[in-house]
């Protein structure tokens, strides 16, 4: 039996952006982009628009984007391997305004890198599973499922201003928080 899902598709300032939910009003998965885009991230799963059961989801995104909301208060059900849940585990505690290297991540996890970037691109859960906030150890920005261009907009939403590459401050990395920084 393929199951169905809950979507809706409205505008950002990024552009269009996407969120299907489950049946009980649990985010699946999200998009920057339209309803094919979000198609992509949901395998076989049925779609079918639906405004009233988005409405939540799409009121907290778009008070983040107006500046009115720095987390989310949405159930999320990501489906993924254990360990990119533990990934993205990690990803939701990055606060607004704050980055970590991927390197950072895999320490957490006593893992690598590599991993943990493979598992940040599978993230289907973009934006509210801030994945965005991750980025290399030398403060480049280092690649985003939707672009460099729609992360560092969002850096920059959050008051994290970023040039190409970004540059790497260790002033402005704490030893004790293990967070970093990132200010113009």
């Amino acid at each position: 039996m393929t199951m169905t899902a809950c979507y809706q598709t409205f505008n950002t300032p990024t552009g269009p952006f996407s969120v299907a939910m489950d049946q009980d009003q649990k985010i699946l998965a999200t998009a920057f982009g339209g309803v094919e885009v979000l198609r992509t991230r949901l395998g076989t799963m049925e779609l079918c628009l639906d405004h009233a059961r988005t409405t939540d989801a799409r009121e907290q995104i778009e008070a983040y984007f107006s500046g009115g909301r720095k987390s989310f208060t949405l159930t999320l059900v990501p489906h993924g391997t254990a360990f990119q849940k533990q990934v993205w585990q990690i990803l939701a505690s990055i606060p607004f305004g704050e980055t970590r290297s991927y390197a950072e991540v895999a320490a957490e996890l006593k893992s690598a890198p590599r991993p943990v970037g493979s598992a940040a691109g599978r993230n289907p859960i973009a934006l509210i599973i801030p994945c965005h906030r991750v980025i290399g150890s030398d403060g480049k920005l280092t690649g985003f499922a939707f672009g460099e261009s729609i992360k560092r907009q969002l850096l920059e939403h959050e008051s994290i201003h970023c040039e190409q590459p970004v540059s790497w401050h260790p002033s402005r990395h704490s030893a004790q928080s293990g967070k970093v920084f990132l200010r113009s």
